[in-house]
């Protein structure tokens, strides 16, 4: 089957990075690498993510949010990030990650939001991003619903297939379709570590032709809807055990 343009775009944008780096370049930590303080991260950054959602309501704003969200992080020792922080409600759920929101959106009573924040905690970075929703509208629900299950779907296929980041995304993008949204591969998965990852590999998960090793990549999920009023996004670090030791 032919590429899809979006795919073409993120292809063409690191061929040159992948074809000069190795499968171990790829994957290189510095000597002050922790797995332990690693996982450690990924639990504060989860539990701020949740802190920041308690309190989003209706009626916000999403710069109020996006600063509150920024000012939250700062109290907990996390406001340098290796990336800002994002929060999009309704119409900017859809925006690639770069993209600038629309300006002054108000988060309505039947309405959907995500977050993304990618904290660096004492040289250690982490990163997590949940879609949440308000009211009843039965499309924001199935929405937030299948972007977590498409996730759980694609790092099986990870952990019990062997698939390497291009057959993840590729394996992603049919199972998105098939549930009737489109899947935004501007959001594909990356490295992480010590801070900073780039310095290792800057590249998306989607284009690395092995397999990825656990607990050094992100994967992302972003689906939006064929017509472009919503999205939803979700994404973890890659692990043997994905759950939390409060759960």
């Amino acid at each position: 089957a032919a590429l899809s343009p979006a795919r073409n775009l993120v292809l063409r944008r690191f061929a040159d990075l992948v074809s000069m780096t190795t499968t171990h370049d790829f994957e290189a930590t510095s000597e002050k690498f922790s797995l332990a303080q690693l996982l450690e991260v990924r639990v504060r950054t989860r539990n701020a993510l949740h802190a920041i959602a308690e309190r989003i309501t209706p009626g916000m704003v999403e710069e109020d949010a996006t600063a509150m969200a920024r000012d939250l992080l700062g109290t907990m020792e996390m406001r340098k990030g290796w990336h800002r922080v994002i929060v999009r409600f309704g119409v900017n759920t859809t925006k690639d990650f770069a993209a600038t929101s629309e300006p002054e959106v108000t988060l309505g009573e039947n309405d959907i939001f995500f977050i993304d924040i990618g904290p660096n905690y004492q040289g250690c970075e982490g990163d997590a991003g949940e879609t949440f929703v308000f009211g009843n509208n039965p499309e924001h629900h199935r929405i937030k619903r299948d972007v977590r299950e498409l996730w759980d779907e694609v790092r099986d296929v990870w952990f019990q297939d062997g698939k390497t980041g291009i057959e993840l995304y590729d394996y992603a993008t049919r199972a998105t379709e098939a549930r009737g949204w489109k899947l935004n591969l501007d959001l594909s998965g990356h490295r992480l570590s010590d801070f900073p990852h780039k310095a290792i590999y800057d590249g998306p998960l989607a284009t690395v032709d092995f397999h990825p090793s656990p607990n050094l990549w992100v994967l992302e999920m972003a689906i939006v809807d064929p017509q472009g009023a919503f999205g939803a996004f979700y994404e973890d670090l890659l692990l043997p055990d994905q759950s939390f030791p409060s759960e």
